[in-house]
């Protein structure tokens, strides 16, 4: 019976955190949308765009990705052995906070440096004097996302995804205020002093200035969230002074190649914003196409991660080969069926996609059409993506993060290459195109990184049945949205119908997916159902 369920657990786990993740891009879009109609796609926006990944790069490099592979295993040891798992927790959200404290005082005097590195192109433009300003206010960001994605992390390996799923929410509410408030002039004169005789034309500065600084009190209001639920729990973290103990230093020793390994997936993304910040507009279309294949990553990917991780972790700990063999293979067959229709959905229809979300006031047809060739170049690789989150928790649950750490340098040459050499022929699409070689390359050496794991590390008979069931079923969905994006091309271009055209559009590839996967066998409807039951 317990074997029964336990997929019905693992994919119960998956649906909290998808809807969560769900509902947090959804409103992510509706800020997207405000942004791209108030901001454009001038200066203005791409510093904004600029300034607020810098948090968020840092936040993946020493919280969500370095920092959490390595603590949320030992804290799922710790708890399964009733080894003082509140002791650990509260050394290692002090050890994390004196970290970032020191960097985020640090960046104040980096940002010039920071900036050119993400975007060179800015150099002698007005665009690095705003992206200095504006990330230097939304730099302290990371310092309270971080020490929430710490208890995030915690609240997961408890089996407790609710709330840390939820907390982005806060987020995209505050930005989306903050627009609001902006577009209202209900704060008047709030702008960063750019010295440049074009101040008056930059489209957006009063948003941006808004957008920056509800960015640091939308990172509170994250923190203060998960705190409160984990305090609740009995996990009641407050920071102390720091100390070196054993546990520390295992975990500093686990960390550092992980740390390496989410740097070089850093390096990937400058690479591609560098390349970007050559052509004007660029930076803001591969942002809001980013935006959108985040959508069905976030949703799929970050619930897959969040949920298989501790749960493979703790099953490793118990010798428990047969679930944790399970969870992996089911963990890979519900992103798959999730992510290569949208993968195909994002290749065959991104034009119509980008129109009808974000093609109003400041944001033109040309910003369309440049939007929707990134969209699909990062489309190609969303499979990649996800199978990723799906691969690496079996590295990281044996606390080996020095193996996604090689394959991450070879995967960072692939993308540097590609991106380099394509930008001199085909632009900044180029770029887009190397993340998606990049991807599938680090996917082709995880699968071959796990050879030697054993009867866990292997997917069972039926992932591997249904997989090409899957793809031939988004292949009909595929042609079946190319054919109906035809029929609805008028109603598509026409104001007042287009987002009635797009909902139409859609639903009839989720619907044609559907019936196409029920009756090859790629899935069972019936297994969401116990699973939504259960959850």
């Amino acid at each position: 019976m317990a074997t029964a369920l336990r997929p019905i657990r693992l994919i119960a786990g998956f649906i909290t955190v998808g809807f969560w993740t769900l509902a947090s891009r959804i409103l992510g879009f509706a800020r997207d949308i405000m942004i791209a109609a108030y901001m454009g796609t001038g200066p203005v926006a791409e510093a904004f765009f600029i300034a607020f990944s810098l948090p968020n790069m840092f936040r993946r490099f020493f919280a969500e990705g370095a920092f959490n592979t390595a603590f949320v295993p030992m804290f799922s040891k710790k708890l399964e052995a009733g080894e003082n798992p509140l002791g650990f927790a509260r050394d290692a959200f002090s050890g994390l906070a004196t970290v970032l404290i020191v960097l985020t005082l640090a960046a104040q005097l980096a940002m010039p440096w920071f900036v050119l590195a993400m975007a060179g192109g800015f150099a002698g433009d007005v665009r690095l004097e705003l992206a200095v300003d504006m990330g230097r206010v939304a730099f302290g960001y990371i310092l309270f996302i971080s020490l929430a994605a710490l208890l995030s992390g915690l609240l997961n390996a408890t089996g407790r995804f609710a709330a840390a799923a939820a907390a982005p929410i806060l987020l995209n509410l505050i930005l989306i205020a903050a627009l609001i408030l902006a577009e209202s002039g209900a704060v008047a004169g709030a702008t960063f002093d750019v010295a440049t005789p074009t101040t008056a034309s930059l489209t957006g500065l009063h948003h941006g200035t808004l957008l920056v600084w509800g960015t640091v009190l939308a990172g509170i209001a994250q923190l203060a969230l998960v705190w409160v639920v984990a305090a609740r729990l009995g996990f009641r973290l407050v920071p102390h002074w720091p100390r070196l103990t054993p546990d520390m230093r295992k975990l500093a020793m686990i960390m550092l190649p992980a740390m390496l390994a989410a740097g070089v997936v850093q390096v990937n993304l400058l690479v591609g914003r560098q390349v970007g910040s050559f052509f004007d507009g660029a930076i803001a279309w591969m942002s809001l196409a980013d935006r959108l294949y985040q959508l069905p990553l976030g949703v799929v990917a970050i619930a897959i991660g969040v949920v298989l991780l501790p749960d493979l972790s703790r099953r490793l700990q118990a010798g428990d080969t047969i679930g944790g063999r399970d969870a992996l293979s089911r963990a890979g067959e519900i992103s798959l069926a999730l992510t290569v229709p949208a993968a195909v959905a994002l290749c065959v229809i991104p034009t119509p996609l980008v129109s009808v979300l974000f093609e109003r006031g400041a944001f033109t047809a040309d910003d369309t059409a440049q939007t929707a060739l990134a969209l699909a170049a990062y489309g190609l690789g969303l499979p990649a993506f996800v199978l990723q989150k799906v691969l690496q928790p079996l590295y990281f649950a044996r606390e080996d993060t020095r193996s996604p750490f090689r394959f991450a340098l070879v995967a960072m040459v692939v993308n540097a290459v590609v991106a380099i050499g394509l930008a001199m022929t085909i632009g900044f699409v180029g770029a887009a195109i190397a993340t998606s070689v990049a991807g599938w390359t680090m996917v082709w050496l995880l699968l071959r990184g796990k050879r030697d794991m054993g009867e866990v590390a292997r997917f069972d008979d039926r992932y591997r049945q249904r997989l090409g069931r899957i793809v031939l079923a988004a292949f009909i969905m595929g042609l079946g949205l190319v054919m109906g994006a035809t029929a609805l091309s008028p109603l598509l271009g026409t104001a007042g119908w287009r987002y009635l055209a797009l909902l139409i559009l859609v639903l009839w590839g989720l619907v044609l997916y559907g019936i196409a996967g029920q009756l090859l066998g790629a899935f069972r409807l019936s297994e969401f159902g116990r699973a939504l039951r259960r959850r």
